[in-house]
């Protein structure tokens, strides 16, 4: 039987395709306040504004590529049952070939109904514009998991990390919650492996196997030696 792998990805993995971390070292995002443009209450206040952003959001996802790291992702699959998590909103995972995704906090490839979050559709393009309507008449708005709202993957997400026997985690430094809670329902014999330009050694168990570097770089050697130490058992 193939071990089970999760896969936990962040904005690390994804800034290498260059997409932008999630706020800069002033606490901004592009210039905006994160709270203005990522929360529930910005919304509220100034729909424009936050779909103006996540539009242009969505230009920067389409145009990026892939990376070295997702790519060396998907060659895990031949060996592992691999279940990736990600609290990316990007699809770079899905078209680097990775076939189970789930993404805690949306995809920027989806609208949904700003009055019924369940009414979930494909975005045309790259821009979902105000006055665009869902089937019950209502607003269209990114389908993202803003501050302020629940994380209905969250669920699944540990249900699945408890199962694991190998774990990854992958350019998060293991700050916004309750994503980064995962790696503390890992079971006692699950190994955890943690790539990142910088580890939050605070936040992981000491048995974890750590390397400091770019994901690009790290990944692709990491998947090797898994797959040279794990494959044949």
């Amino acid at each position: 039987m193939k071990k089970k792998i999760i896969v936990f990805t962040g904005a690390g993995i994804s800034a290498e395709s260059g997409i932008k971390t999630f706020r800069d070292a002033d606490g901004l995002w592009e210039g905006h306040d994160v709270d203005d443009v990522a929360s529930i209450d910005g919304w509220y206040r100034n729909p424009k504004l936050v779909q103006d952003f996540y539009n242009m959001r969505r230009q920067v996802a389409m145009q990026a590529k892939p990376n070295a790291a997702h790519e060396a992702l998907v060659a895990l699959d031949k060996s592992f049952d691999v279940q990736i998590v990600t609290q990316n909103v990007d699809t770079l995972h899905e078209r680097a070939g990775s076939d189970h995704v789930l993404h805690l906090h949306g995809r920027l490839d989806q609208a949904c109904s700003s009055k019924d979050k369940r009414l979930i559709y494909p975005i045309d393009g790259y821009e979902i514009k105000m006055g665009d309507l869902c089937e019950k008449g209502s607003q269209l708005r990114p389908n993202i998991v803003w501050f302020g709202e629940a994380v209905p993957n969250m669920e699944p997400a540990i249900e699945m990390t408890r199962e694991a026997d190998i774990m990854i985690v992958i350019g998060t430094s293991l700050a916004v919650y309750p994503a980064a809670g995962l790696v503390d329902v890992i079971a006692p014999t699950c190994d955890l492996y943690v790539v990142d330009k910088q580890i939050n050694t605070s936040r992981i168990p000491k048995r974890a196997s750590t390397i400091e570097s770019a994901a690009s770089e790290a990944v692709p050697y990491l998947v090797a030696q898994l797959i040279e130490r794990y494959a044949t058992l």
